[in-house]
């Protein structure tokens, strides 16, 4: 196969570049945005738009996913205090650890420290939830908790980053721009790749980067984690001021200009890319308006998200717009509950105050998705950067950052509900059974959505990137 310079897409066809295909097609950019505004309904099935950059493209196999949100719990969730039920732990609480702690740590931790809340037996299941989440647990059957994650890096900027993008080193693609890439976006006039209320510290935005990958497949940011979710809007979405019309005459100006610099300079990632997104931007203003007043949504439904009411609003109100967008066809929806889980001190107040704002949301998605036929064939993933420590740090009230293990659970597309999947030792310090490293859960994500990790490339700097490196093994004892 040939190498085009900016894309190893490696499926059967490799696709123009914009410039590329708008040469062989002798149609302009003002012409190709009117057919596209023309032929919204059939844009899936357009032999000419199938070349744009967002289309919808092909997986690699049938895919049990078609989109995915992303739960992210920036700090670092307990997993002992959470999903992983450590009777030992209790039993021993005080006593010092009996195995080797890790030789590199976040910082000293002393003896044992029981969980001080209890866990319970929940849904059909029988799988142990703790206290701290009781909405969750009602919603346990159809989640696949997976016990034996683990990572590379106990700190949280390279451990967040390894999460997302796959590398704790190197500045990469995240797992949302590789979604988009692999898969298109089902929506031309919306982003493929959406993060609400996104984290600014840790690594930043090249949590929602595209780095070397084409800028259109950049997560597009909705407010900060400084920002009320109920004010967090796409910014300058509507235009008041200059008509549609004259909108559309200046696109094609700048259309033109950019395609004579094209033409004098040859293909140009980052000038195509900012023309597509100028495109993007202008079709947007016929949808996102819509997605983001959810004056329609009845008050049962505000009610099941927790929104009506604190603590829970905030993230109830991300987690509602996560499924609209998601039912509005974007492809790959991250929702940030930030910067809150890490309780090297204050633990009993600080991990019940962060459940008690997320608990009820966290549900209510699941329910709602459930119930409007969603959750079939999308993919819900929650968790954190890293898990904690089985041992004391904060006068006995905080655990430290524990790469080792941690928990996480998946729902939805193709998932095998009310499963418990993977085993830590038993005081929960070390994944032993099962082990599910963060490579082998992007591979198992991307195999869900009908991508082959190894298949999923792009050339730069003369090799082959992607999401899993050179790493990844699929976890299909977690597949329904």
């Amino acid at each position: 196969m040939s190498r085009d310079r900016s894309a190893c897409y490696n499926f059967q066809s490799q696709p123009l570049t914009r410039r590329a295909m708008l040469e062989r097609s002798s149609v302009g950019f003002g012409s190709l945005a009117l057919a596209g505004l023309l032929a919204e309904e059939t844009f899936a099935d357009s032999a000419a738009l199938d070349q744009t950059p967002m289309a919808p493209k092909a997986p690699h196999f049938a895919p049990r996913a078609k989109r995915m949100i992303f739960m992210f719990m920036h700090g670092g969730p307990s997993q002992v205090d959470t999903f992983d039920y450590k009777p030992l732990l209790a039993r021993d609480d005080g006593k010092p650890f009996p195995g080797k702690k890790p030789r590199i740590q976040s910082g000293p931790t002393g003896d044992l420290l029981a969980s001080p809340w209890k866990f319970r037996q929940r849904g059909e299941s029988g799988t142990h939830v703790s206290d701290l989440f009781p909405h969750v647990g009602r919603v346990v059957d159809d989640l696949c908790i997976v016990n034996s994650i683990h990572g590379s890096n106990s700190r949280h900027g390279a451990a967040l980053l390894e999460l997302h993008t796959g590398s704790d080193t190197f500045i990469r693609p995240s797992m949302g721009s590789w979604i988009t890439y692999g898969l298109g976006s089902e929506n031309q006039n919306l982003p493929g790749f959406v993060t609400i209320c996104p984290t600014l510290g840790h690594g930043g935005v090249n949590a929602w980067s595209s780095a070397f990958l084409p800028a259109h497949y950049q997560g597009t940011p909705i407010g900060t984690s400084r920002v009320k979710a109920e004010t967090a809007k796409i910014p300058f979405i509507e235009n008041h001021r200059i008509s549609r019309r004259l909108q559309r005459m200046e696109l094609d100006l700048l259309a033109e200009m950019g395609q004579e610099q094209l033409t004098k300079t040859g293909p140009d990632d980052a000038l195509e890319s900012r023309i597509e997104s100028f495109e993007l931007a202008f079709r947007m203003q016929r949808e996102v308006p819509q997605i983001q007043q959810i004056e329609g949504e009845t008050a049962e439904t505000l009610r099941l998200y927790g929104a009506d009411q604190e603590p829970t609003r905030n993230f109830g109100l991300q987690c509602l717009m996560a499924r609209r967008f998601c039912e509005a066809g974007v492809r790959f929806v991250q929702v940030t509950h930030s910067y809150k889980w890490d309780q090297h001190g204050n633990l009993r107040n600080g991990h019940g105050k962060n459940a008690a704002e997320v608990d009820q949301p966290i549900a209510g998605l699941i329910t709602d998705l459930k119930r409007r036929g969603l959750l079939q064939d999308t993919l819900v993933l929650w968790g954190g950067e890293f898990g904690r420590t089985p041992t004391a740090q904060g006068n006995r009230d905080g655990r430290d950052h524990n790469p080792h293990a941690c928990s996480m659970f998946l729902a939805g597309g193709g998932i095998q509900g009310g499963l418990r999947f993977g085993k830590t030792d038993d005081y929960g310090y070390y994944a032993v059974e099962d082990k599910v490293h963060f490579h082998d859960l992007h591979a198992t994500i991307l195999h869900l959505l009908g991508l082959d990790h190894e298949r999923l490339t792009y050339r730069y700097a003369g090799r082959d990137f992607r999401l899993t490196d050179v790493h990844g093994r699929i976890v299909k004892g977690i597949f329904a």
